[in-house]
């Protein structure tokens, strides 16, 4: 059953959705970035408020591909006790160092999700690798948001492509990216484990602004009624 990721970027914010349907929590800076991270304090001060009543999820910002770089925020970032710790896969550098230095957090039981861009025609074979490294899984994001929605950068069928190679390398599989209500009904049958909101959740639909009440019980509302 697909379940719903909520982007939050304060406490405030992480228990309205603690008091939603919402599965995962997940805190990120939309203000800085697509993968913007939140002051490591923030994120511990979060995790214990949340007192593992949800799961949640935290990224390391938008950082270059530089494996030391990559590895030293990470491995700052487990400090936290976040379940999941999301790193974004920009274009350029060096993504197998990458790789090769974090499947030594991999192997001391930290979950790692590894966050592809579907505006940037990500290589999907590299999920094989990511899946070598000891991840838990990989999400698929959006990295420019003027760009629009996950759905209008990435077809259907390639949207299913990647689902298939996440699972067939027995990773969850998570798809976000700009996702509003109406792109529910073309994702959900798709049957990945999570699909994640921000904007859609916020006053006027701005991923910037802060999260709205009543736009978080109609997308879930929605979500759950399909």
């Amino acid at each position: 059953m697909t379940g719903i990721l909520a982007s939050v970027n304060n406490l405030d914010e992480a228990l309205l959705i603690l008091e939603s349907s919402a599965d995962i929590i997940d805190l990120k800076n939309p203000q800085q970035g697509a993968l913007g991270a939140l002051p490591l304090n923030v994120v511990s001060t979060i995790v214990k408020a949340i007192n593992q009543k949800k799961l949640v999820s935290a990224t390391v910002g938008d950082l270059p591909m530089q494996a030391e770089l990559i590895f030293n925020a990470v491995s700052a970032m487990t400090t936290t006790d976040v379940d999941y710790i999301k790193i974004g896969f920009f274009p350029n550098g060096d993504w197998q160092e990458c790789l090769t230095q974090l499947s030594q957090i991999t192997q001391q039981g930290h979950q790692l999700i590894a966050v592809l861009f579907a505006d940037t025609q990500p290589d999907i074979t590299i999920i094989k690798t990511i899946s070598d490294a000891g991840f838990y899984g990989v999400m698929l994001d959006t990295m420019d948001k003027s760009k629009g929605s996950l759905t209008q950068v990435m077809s259907i069928p390639e949207i299913m492509n990647f689902i298939h190679s996440t699972k067939k390398h027995q990773l969850i599989c998570g798809l976000a990216g700009s996702l509003k209500e109406k792109d529910i009904s073309n994702l959900i049958n798709l049957k990945a484990n999570y699909l994640g909101f921000r904007g859609a959740l916020c006053d006027q639909q701005n991923r910037t602004s802060q999260l709205n009440k009543e736009a978080i019980k109609s997308v879930l509302n929605y979500f759950r009624n399909r």
